[in-house]
């Protein structure tokens, strides 16, 4: 049986994004497109595609400007066009949108990286905190100010109930408000037969960063020097990308964040214990046990190592 080809069934609509901005995306043959829950390793997934891309250590540009998010309101849709238009490299491009939103052609490469959702809950507590006021204002302004949602709730275990159960968008099954793992996994699970969607892995990525970079490269058809692999590993590490935080932070050209170096934060798995409550674990595993297919909780819970399928890399 023929894998199943993913369709454009939503716009999806936030305060931050909007999806309809993919309509002016004109693919290129070998296209990498980015599409990763929020906090769950997107801007290690753009900095080892430009490694790759480039085979160089440093880059030319702020990543945020060679890699643009697309869909994201607050920035110029008419000059990241231009922008992506006028680049003679392979480029690859961010989202936080599901697959089911985006176009799908053939000969574009779709890349998604996943991570445990209590640590991408942990990791977003900190994301939210550190976002300064201006840029929470430039933000608000695109969306119109009525659509940001109010205060977020100072302790984690009155919000984890609520971002496991209620939908960012009204067809989601989480991640209110600023976007869920499991429903954006799945539309990329249920698709993972494709031969142009690959997976990563948060935890993958940590216990052989050298060894899935290499395999990635394969998958992209990427050849690189023998001699040049350990520079290219190195500048991928999680205390390089924090190191050069003024440049790999996403939008810190524009003082996003209070502390560019923030955005790196702890880069842990299992940051989580200690920190969520029975209470909120037992919400989490209902959830899970109601929502997510054996095989993808198994994966998205431990990477490829617990799931031991060679097809997510």
């Amino acid at each position: 049986m023929a894998a199943s080809r993913p369709r454009r069934e939503h716009t999806y609509l936030t305060f931050v994004t909007d999806s309809s901005r993919w309509d002016r995306y004109v693919p290129r043959a070998d296209d990498i497109i980015i599409s990763t829950p929020p906090k769950a390793g997107t801007t290690w997934t753009q900095m080892i595609c430009a490694l790759l891309v480039f085979q160089r250590s440093e880059l030319y540009r702020p990543l945020s400007q060679i890699s643009p998010w697309l869909d994201f309101r607050s920035s110029d849709l008419d000059e990241i066009i231009g922008d992506l238009d006028a680049q003679s490299h392979r480029r690859f491009i961010k989202t936080h949108t599901p697959l089911d939103s985006l176009p799908y052609f053939d000969e574009v490469t779709y890349l998604f990286c996943g991570r445990d959702p209590r640590d991408v809950f942990l990791s977003f507590l900190n994301h939210w905190d550190n976002m300064s006021d201006g840029f929470m204002r430039r933000v608000a302004s695109a969306a119109g100010g009525e659509e940001v949602p109010a205060k977020l709730p100072e302790d984690p275990n009155e919000l984890f109930p609520i971002w496991m159960t209620v939908g960012a968008s009204p067809w989601m099954s989480d991640g209110f408000p600023f976007g869920g793992v499991l429903y954006h996994t799945h539309t990329f699970w249920e698709h993972r037969a494709l031969p142009n969607v690959h997976f990563l892995h948060y935890d993958d990525l940590k216990a052989d960063l050298g060894g899935q970079m290499r395999k990635l490269a394969q998958r992209l058809g990427i050849a690189v020097d023998e001699d040049r692999w350990p520079q290219l590993v190195s500048a991928a590490s999680f205390e390089s990308m924090k190191e050069g935080a003024a440049r790999l932070a996403p939008l810190a050209e524009v003082d996003a964040w209070k502390d560019s170096r923030r955005f790196f934060h702890k880069g842990e798995s299992g940051q989580w214990r200690g920190v969520l409550s029975p209470e909120s674990l037992e919400v989490y595993e209902k959830v899970f046990a109601e929502l997510s297919p054996p095989s993808m909780a198994t994966w998205i819970q431990g990477g490829s190592r617990a799931a031991g399928d060679p097809k997510l890399l």
